[in-house]
């Protein structure tokens, strides 16, 4: 078996067919699809059960959020990639055969590569954005001359829909973040390990569909966003960095710090803010991009400011 897709399934009962769809009709097909059903209360499952191809097979659990149940999919893979694939998106049929392809020809030195996507509603293609991001075609190797802005570009493109990586590298790793049921950011720390200790290959070929219309998380916020697992937990990536590293990982807790901070001024959280900044931030920082706005979202002038913003909009 070459590739285990797994599929979190979560109340999708509306997309689920056309997510399933599009795996199997994958030009490559030496792959078993994992459907984990997290624990849905609408008919999901029963549509996931009846699909026609008799590679896919679904699994139920009490609902563990999405990291537990890639999780529990990774522990049940029998493949030697695994690929993810939410339940709202999709995928291109070549999606698979490239990343396939692109890991036997680079061998067991580059543990994932990950693809742009098409991004609906619109159907506009990322890849531009990321080549202004910095992300280019080819072996990527995080190192000390990188900036903390290159990492989080660099994170910020591994998303598990147009990733596939080798299932030995992801179990070294620890897999996916589960505390407290994670719902928001559960894959970063796992990418971000991937990126501190290995090579990623980069595919600016964009050969997957995100949904945004579908997703829980894309509408308009009515509050602050949960702060990312790396930020609640940072000794859960300082553990595995390697110590010239270390300096990086800092910096790019702060640049990430510093943006969430202005996130949670703009909810009126400004105590939340300030205690973020107060943990990842000094004045060594000062030049991040957002260093001045996110001094300004720790003061109470930053909630009423927030309110009347938010009031006129």
């Amino acid at each position: 078996m070459r590739v285990s897709v797994i599929v979190p399934l979560f109340n999708k009962a509306a997309f689920i067919t056309r997510a399933l769809d599009s795996i199997t009709k994958q030009t490559f097909e030496d792959f078993e699809v994992i459907v984990i059903d997290d624990g849905s209360t609408d008919h999901g499952a029963e549509l996931a059960l009846g699909h026609s191809d008799p590679r896919v097979r679904v699994l139920s659990q009490a609902n563990a959020g999405p990291g537990g149940a890639r999780n529990r999919g990774i522990a049940e893979a029998r493949g030697e990639l695994l690929a993810f694939l939410d339940a709202d998106d999709e995928w291109l049929p070549d999606y698979l055969a490239v990343g396939v392809r692109t890991l036997d020809e680079l061998g067991m030195q580059v543990a994932t590569t990950t693809c742009s996507y098409i991004e609906f509603p619109g159907g506009r293609s990322t890849a531009s954005q990321w080549r202004k991001r910095g992300i280019v075609e080819g072996i990527q190797q995080v190192s000390t001359t990188t900036s903390a802005m290159q990492l989080a570009y660099m994170l910020s493109f591994m998303t598990p829909l147009s990733t596939i990586a080798r299932a030995q590298v992801v179990h070294k790793y620890g897999g996916f973040y589960t505390r407290g049921a994670c719902r928001f950011g559960e894959d970063s720390i796992l990418w971000l390990k991937v990126l501190l200790n290995e090579r990623v290959h980069s595919c600016l070929q964009p050969l997957t569909c995100v949904h945004r219309e579908a997703s829980d998380l894309s509408g308009n916020y009515t509050s602050a966003r949960p702060v990312e697992p790396f930020l609640s937990s940072p000794t859960e990536v300082a553990s595995v960095c390697p110590h010239s590293l270390l300096p990086l990982l800092s910096h790019l807790y702060a640049a990430k710090a510093c943006k969430t901070a202005m996130m949670l001024g703009y909810w009126g959280q400004w105590r939340e803010a300030r205690s973020l900044l107060g943990t990842f931030v000094t004045w060594r920082d000062c030049r991040l991009p957002h260093f001045p706005a996110a001094l300004l979202a720790c003061t109470p002038l930053a909630g009423l400011a927030a309110r009347v913003l938010r009031y006129s909009r």
